[in-house]
């Protein structure tokens, strides 16, 4: 007799607990020998999971270590940012925009902690933490592209991305700071704030 679907909420939880699990032993791994003498196949062993499984979580052990996560932005916020919208003013549609960016964002505090300390210990693990925030940049001058042909603008993509990058790392530092309290997104406001305080001062 065939089972249902596990739910959703449950599959979701499945999927974390696994990311998780890999990061946990890519982390302790890389730190007990070094980022060069641990493979994929011992670190999916030490979580308990295949190869293949690892690979649907992370490109390289590298993301794995660093805890990297690709951001899939929601199609609805894409569609209305690249259409000149929510609101059509750029400030407030950028907000939206940063949000959708952020929501899925939960790190593990510890875990987030450690891959730091391994990132000052491996170069080649700044290089791939670079390179992840190239591919973040990249999207989003893809999506400034595909708005300016619907909602010109007479700010340039440069100071567009600069402002987004600041809002970006002031919810997440405003969340570090909270201790993790809530979610990323729940601290953007606080860093809008703050910048319309200092362009006013």
């Amino acid at each position: 007799m065939p089972t249902s679907a596990p739910p959703s909420n449950a599959r979701e939880r499945q999927k974390r607990e696994r990311r998780l699990a890999l990061i946990e032993a890519a982390q302790r791994l890389v730190g007990e020998r070094g980022l060069d003498d641990v493979t994929v196949e011992e670190i999916s062993a030490a979580a308990g999971l295949s190869t293949r499984t690892f690979f649907n979580y992370f490109d390289s052990k590298d993301d794995a270590v660093l805890g990297i996560q690709e951001i899939e932005l929601d199609a609805e916020v894409r569609a209305q940012f690249v259409s000149g919208g929510p609101s059509g003013r750029l400030m407030t549609d950028l907000q939206a925009l940063v949000a959708g960016f952020l929501k899925d964002a939960a790190p593990n505090v510890e875990q987030v902690e450690r891959a730091m300390r391994l990132l000052a210990s491996e170069p080649r693990l700044m290089q791939r933490h670079v390179a992840w925030h190239q591919r973040v940049a990249g999207e989003f001058e893809e999506l400034l592209a595909e708005r300016r042909t619907a909602r010109p603008s007479p700010v340039d993509d440069d100071t567009i991305g600069m402002v987004a990058g600041l809002l970006m790392r002031s919810s997440a530092l405003a969340w570090a700071r909270s201790g993790y309290e809530g979610d990323a997104v729940a601290h953007l406001p606080e860093a809008v704030a703050q910048l319309r305080l200092l362009l006013d001062d």
